[in-house]
């Protein structure tokens, strides 16, 4: 299967599915993508039903990351096992048969873990995937600062950070970053000036930026003067507020630089830490020349094992609710704490917290709202 791919176009998808489910002895297999805005899961090939994310075994697979068995009659059993590149949640794989052995299993497992590999390597330069999880059309603006998007997604065994973005098919100036290495996680969020093509364009170049100066190596410091001097020289009419974060993977130091934008909460054992992340408040980047006398303040604060580290652009507190009143710090922070509370993944608590805010039909974004979360999860420790 894995040479087949290289060969044939992202079309022939489902095709390569059912050799691949021949091969393994597996009777019919199903892949069913999460949309953009994680709400259903669609089915790639024949003409089926979309599954719900929050109301159906596909979706419960999906929302755990667990292996979930769905018995249907007559003398069907379906196999939903999530589909998962990395840290990133992708979809389910459904696949139905009579009985369902440890063998079967272990047969299921390789065939997903296989398909999530070959999804992530076919979307990257194919149409098809891509359209097949949009339900609305996409406007420029949003369609230009997507292309710079990493995945919602990334950890290892030491750390997780996930982020969500809304309005999905109409931003205008939200974005984020993080990248990996062996030592350090890498976190960006950034709001730009307006609601429009320019601020996509202001919100790219500095995104661009982030990750010129990072893949060469330069301090946090260098790495905001290169986003200043770049929307100084190439837009001098935008700015942008945003936060610059590194995150030491062994000693949980976190270190960043904050551009004119709301500060990082710092949520441990079920609560927020009032004030714990705020530092002296510095201009939105772009205009070194007229605001800045010094460099950026780098601050620093060491995190304890079970930290989420939670950054938000103002989207998300001045947002609508239901009665009229704006979303709020309070109301943010709770639901965060009670995803927490309720152990639920990192990423699963972002996906129900921005749904939140936009699922009542009186509430309403005020601009873009875009929230990342780090949770810095270190192993403990063994016996000595």
């Amino acid at each position: 299967m894995l040479n087949d791919v290289h060969t044939s176009a992202a079309t022939d998808f489902p095709a390569l599915v059912d050799r691949c489910a021949v091969a393994l002895g597996l009777d019919r297999v199903v892949v069913y993508l999460a949309d953009l805005q994680q709400r259903y899961l669609v089915p790639i090939g024949e003409d089926r039903t979309a599954f719900g994310v929050d109301c159906s075994p596909a979706g419960w697979a999906y929302r755990t990351l667990s292996l979930r068995v769905e018995e249907a009659p007559p003398d069907v059993l379906t196999v939903w096992l999530p589909l998962v590149d990395g840290a990133e949640r992708l979809g389910v794989l459904g696949v139905r048969g009579a009985t369902v052995d440890s063998s079967y299993l272990r047969r299921c497992r390789i065939v997903a873990s296989l398909l999530a590999t070959v999804i992530t390597s076919t979307r990257a330069y194919s149409d098809s995937l891509v359209r097949h999880v949009r339900t609305e059309p996409m406007q420029l603006p949003a369609e230009m600062l997507r292309a710079f998007l990493p995945p919602r997604t990334i950890g290892n065994p030491q750390v997780i950070s996930t982020a969500v973005l809304e309005p999905a098919y109409q931003l205008g100036g939200d974005g984020f970053d993080h990248s990996l290495t062996r030592t350090t996680l890498h976190a960006t969020i950034l709001d730009a000036m307006g609601h429009d093509l320019a601020s996509g364009l202001t919100t790219s170049v500095a995104l661009a930026g982030c990750r010129n100066a990072r893949r060469t190596g330069s301090s946090l410091q260098a790495l905001v003067e290169t986003v200043d001097d770049a929307l100084a020289t190439w837009l001098p009419d935008q700015f942008c507020t945003g936060i610059l974060a590194q995150l030491d993977l062994a000693s949980g130091t976190l270190r960043w630089v904050n551009c004119g934008h709301p500060p990082p909460l710092l949520i441990r054992d079920q609560r927020v830490l009032e004030h714990a992340l705020e530092g002296t408040a510095q201009p939105p980047m772009g205009y070194p020349a007229q605001f800045l006398k010094e460099p950026r303040t780098v601050h620093e604060r060491v995190l304890e094992p079970g930290d989420r580290v939670l950054l938000y652009t103002d989207g998300v507190t001045e947002s609508r609710v239901a009665d009229g009143e704006l979303f709020g710090m309070k109301r943010f922070t709770d639901s965060i704490i009670r995803a927490t509370a309720a152990g639920e993944l990192p990423s699963e608590a972002l996906r129900r917290l921005i749904h939140a805010l936009l699922d009542n039909e009186r509430s309403r974004l005020n601009d873009d709202a875009t929230i990342l979360l780090i949770e810095w999860r270190p192993a403990r420790p063994g016996p000595a």
